[in-house]
């Protein structure tokens, strides 16, 4: 399946799970009304889906990182294999060389002072014949080092391409499987869906219209400064946008995209996932809550809001509500604080 109708299945699904909830804006498991099984079941269908979108992000990014992978082996393999050529055209070259001087030897040559001296007409041709004798041995010998440098060389080439292709088979392998994952997740995301929607319609008119009502874009006034401010102004300019699955802005979001885009607005570079943003940065504790830090929530790490102050936070909740504030406590169970500056 290729990417684009993969993300299309994705979006529609998430899409058809909340289009008029505010899921995370209202407790969906501790606050959610019991009388209400409907809207419970919507709930818990809706935090299912938007588990999936994590995860999903999370693939993709693994997929990204398996296909650079494989296209640095390919790039490793082919250098091993233009070291290998060119080693084994310089172990030829000396080959040659060396057989020429093996031969010569076979054929009656003797590289010997004795033979030199037996065969001298006069000292001067002594000295002639013994200063051509170390020419050819020092010849022989530097062929036959360059001989063995170059076999060397060429062996190492051929090791190193073995491995490089080692790794390109691995790599391939894993970005196979990785796409293999996000087909399933896919499907299975289809398949929450028509239960969602089963759910959706049994809610009645007045909690649909009130699941739907828009963010609140009074001006908001808070005590961050430096990066934290741009950071914060940023998500909290966001507010009345469309969440949308997989969205990187700038006209819709989702959560954690709206969490990355804050802080780049900002010069500071975080992870694009719920998962990779809730190891960010250190941890603290609900008491110690200050402007920008990011709150991860559920034991899923499916969802993750910016505090604007002790008491509030800014996020994309989920699709069909628009970016909005919340109390930070009414969002869902917290999983872990992280303060990404200071």
């Amino acid at each position: 399946m290729s990417s684009q109708p993969r993300k299309r299945m994705l979006q529609g699904a998430l899409a058809a799970t909340a289009v008029a909830a505010s899921v995370l804006g209202t407790a969906p498991y501790a606050n959610a009304d019991p009388a209400s099984e409907a809207l419970q079941k919507y709930n818990d269908l809706s935090h299912e889906a938007e588990v999936l979108n994590a995860d999903h992000l999370k693939a993709q990014e693994a997929l990204k990182a398996a296909e650079d992978e494989l296209g640095k082996a390919n790039a490793d393999l082919s250098t091993a294999t233009e070291a290998e050529n060119s080693a084994k055209a310089v172990e030829e070259q000396f080959r040659g060389q060396v057989d020429l001087l093996t031969e010569a030897s076979f054929e009656g040559a003797r590289f010997n002072n004795l033979s030199a001296l037996l065969v001298a007409e006069s000292q001067q041709d002594f000295l002639n014949r013994m200063s051509a004798i170390s020419v050819l041995a020092a010849d022989n010998s530097e062929a036959l080092g360059k001989l063995s440098g170059a076999v060397e060389s060429a062996d190492q080439a051929r090791s190193s391409a073995k491995n490089a292709t080692d790794r390109a088979g691995k790599a391939k392998d894993d970005a196979a499987k990785l796409l293999d994952d996000i087909d399933k997740k896919a499907e299975e995301l289809d398949g929450r869906v028509k239960e969602a929607k089963s759910a959706y319609n049994a809610l009645s008119s007045s909690t649909k219209n009130s699941l739907a009502s828009g963010s609140d874009n009074t001006p908001i006034s808070t005590s961050a400064t430096g990066d934290v401010a741009v950071a914060l102004n940023f998500a909290l300019s966001q507010r009345g946008k469309p969440y949308v699955f997989g969205s990187n802005g700038p006209d819709s979001w989702d959560c954690s995209s709206l969490m990355q885009a804050s802080y780049r607005a900002a010069g500071i570079s975080i992870g694009r996932t719920t998962y990779a943003q809730a190891v960010l940065g250190r941890a603290v504790s609900r008491s110690e809550v200050q402007p920008g830090d990011l709150v991860i929530y559920y034991a899923d790490q499916g969802h993750v809001a910016m505090v604007v102050d002790s008491n509030t936070a800014v996020h994309a909740s989920t699709e069909g509500v628009p970016v909005k504030t919340a109390p930070i406590d009414s969002i869902g169970p917290i999983n872990t604080i992280r303060r990404i500056v200071g």
